[in-house]
């Protein structure tokens, strides 16, 4: 699916700059306008999903009644995406360094989408039966669960090693969709693409 859609970012991106390239054949490539169109090609891709992981988390909740106490715990399988807001890409976060030959692109920050919780794999465990037919107990445990799920599944999918997978895919898909139309124009150039927080990285 990554590859499918950085394909597609790419083709598109192409034909884009290559229209202009055509265009103004009789002065040459020009970079600033290949940039220009490369940027508005793929803002026009609006949001990319460039990594998606899939955890399990267990969550326990208990509540104590009467002196009657009761536990529920919940083992539920989830994914989330990690995407790229395109259209969060200015004109100023694309630039060309003609000293060094670099296509300098700086993205949006990544974002992880809400967690998609595959209803049909949960598990559920209880004890406590007397104390879960009193009242809305059980109703209770469910909800507190239900909110333990999308903050244990967030805090999977924020570990560093997900990050670094997930930005790395983001690079190698957007340098991907930069580098295409600067080589149909016969231009053999580096881009390097950085989130808000990297020093930077050579693609």
């Amino acid at each position: 699916m990554r590859a499918l859609l950085a394909l597609v970012v790419g083709l598109v991106v192409g034909a884009a700059a290559l229209w202009f390239v055509i265009e103004d054949r009789d002065t040459g490539p020009d970079i600033e306008t290949i940039a220009a169109a490369s940027l508005e090609a793929v803002r026009a891709q609006n949001r990319l999903t460039v990594f998606a992981g899939r955890f399990t988390v267990a969550v326990t909740s208990r509540a104590e009644r009467l002196g009657f106490s009761a536990e529920k715990t919940m083992i539920v399988p989830a994914t989330v995406r990690y995407e790229i807001d395109y259209a969060k890409l200015r004109a100023e976060d694309v630039r060309w360094d003609a000293a060094t030959n670099t296509m300098q692109v700086d993205l949006p920050p990544l974002e992880i989408s809400e967690a998609e919780i595959d209803l049909t794999q949960v598990r559920e465990y209880g004890e406590g039966s007397v104390l879960m037919t009193l009242g809305n107990a059980e109703d209770v445990l469910d909800a507190a669960n239900r909110q333990k799920v999308s903050a244990a599944v967030r805090a999977e999918a924020g570990v560093p090693l997900m990050l670094d997978l997930a930005r790395k895919s983001a690079r190698d898909a957007v340098a991907r969709g930069f580098r295409i139309p600067l080589e149909a124009a016969g231009i053999s150039a580096r881009v390097n693409v950085r989130f808000p927080d990297e020093a930077g990285s050579g693609s």
